[in-house]
């Protein structure tokens, strides 16, 4: 039997196709109504993560409104250090929080039971690949292992992540000891998504931005460099998107070096800059989500300025970040009609 096209496999790896595959990030989420009424049922958002049945359904959900070209597995960044003997927890409000990392305790990191932890996100893979429609690329994900330590040195989201980096700055041996670790136990929760159906996958460095160039060499490259270096051993030809919001000028060199297929751009990025990186492969992204809640002009603008800057190369159009949750459900109906009217 002949293989299902999916379109943003080919995409990826450097076809142009137009119009131009689409998905969005976060789209499983809190503007949806169907899905806030199962993270209600659910009682927590680990509860949500972790049960099968819940992250199946509401990683289809989004598929099922408005036909996306992908569909990502819903879970969350923080399960790798949940995974590794971290607690973990999410309070309405304030988001993921953890009791902070010590000095000490890094080499205490336990990754015995690493993959019986999450074996419940990969019966969820799973699931999804024999739920999706044949031709909906199923999308796999890990954190970044600098992002994944902000959370792990702050216990907490901060606004410039100054705890990490003070704590990079004063035991920077100890703090690439962890980030070591978690881009070793990272890459194993990658390839098992894809030994479970994951087509592709995406590594998500939200706070790649705060860094200094010589940090932003160590803490962020370094660390996707060795994700991608194991899980290209292990499948050479499944395509990996990196995501290092706020990069800035240093995207290029994150691509160069880490080995990344495709580059996720935030929508900071100028679509000049965007052209310019998508001659060396595949860009994703990158409109500015609050161009989507205002809808209108302004997000008719956006998508029509992406698609003259970027249109003619290979593009999976997207955000430039999760898509928030007071987006109007129509305002993401008219994106999708949008693209794909561009090609009509």
């Amino acid at each position: 039997m002949e293989a299902p096209r999916r379109v943003v496999v080919e995409v990826l790896k450097g076809s142009t196709a137009f119009p131009p595959p689409i998905w969005m990030m976060r789209q499983a989420g809190r503007y949806l109504p169907e899905y806030r009424e199962l993270r209600q049922k659910a009682g927590s958002f680990l509860d949500l993560c972790y049960n099968p049945d819940f992250a199946v359904e509401v990683t289809l959900q989004p598929i099922r409104r408005f036909g996306f070209d992908a569909s990502i597995l819903f879970s969350d960044i923080l399960v790798v250090p949940h995974a590794l003997g971290r607690d973990l927890r999410f309070e309405e409000g304030r988001g993921p929080l953890m009791t902070p990392i010590q000095p000490d305790e890094i080499a205490g990191l336990d990754g015995s039971r690493f993959h019986d932890h999450l074996v419940p996100v990969y019966e969820t893979v799973r699931r999804l690949r024999g739920a999706l429609p044949p031709e909906t690329t199923l999308i796999g994900f890990c954190g970044a292992p600098w992002t994944i330590a902000t959370y792990m040195i702050a216990g907490h989201g901060t606004t410039d992540q100054a705890p990490a980096r003070l704590f990079s700055f004063q035991y920077p041996d100890l703090f690439e000891q962890m980030l070591n670790t978690v881009a070793d136990h990272s890459a194993e929760y990658l390839i098992r998504q894809i030994e479970e159906g994951a087509d592709v996958v995406q590594i998500f460095d939200s706070w790649s931005g705060v860094l200094d160039e010589a940090s932003f060499e160590r803490w962020c490259v370094k660390p996707v460099a060795r994700i991608v270096a194991k899980v290209r051993a292990r499948f050479p030809d499944v395509p990996i998107i990196g995501f290092p919001k706020g990069a800035g000028t240093l995207y290029e060199q994150y691509r160069q070096k880490t080995g990344v297929t495709a580059l996720g751009l935030d929508w900071s990025v100028p679509l000049s800059q965007a052209a310019g990186l998508q001659r060396d492969g595949a860009v994703q992204g990158n409109l500015d989500p609050m161009r989507l809640v205002a809808g209108g002009e302004a997000l008719r603008e956006g998508v029509a300025a992406i698609f003259q800057q970027l249109g003619s190369g290979p593009l999976i159009f997207n955000l430039g970040h999760g898509i928030t949750p007071q987006t109007p459900i129509p305002h993401v109906q008219a994106m999708v009609d949008q693209v794909r009217a561009a090609g009509a």
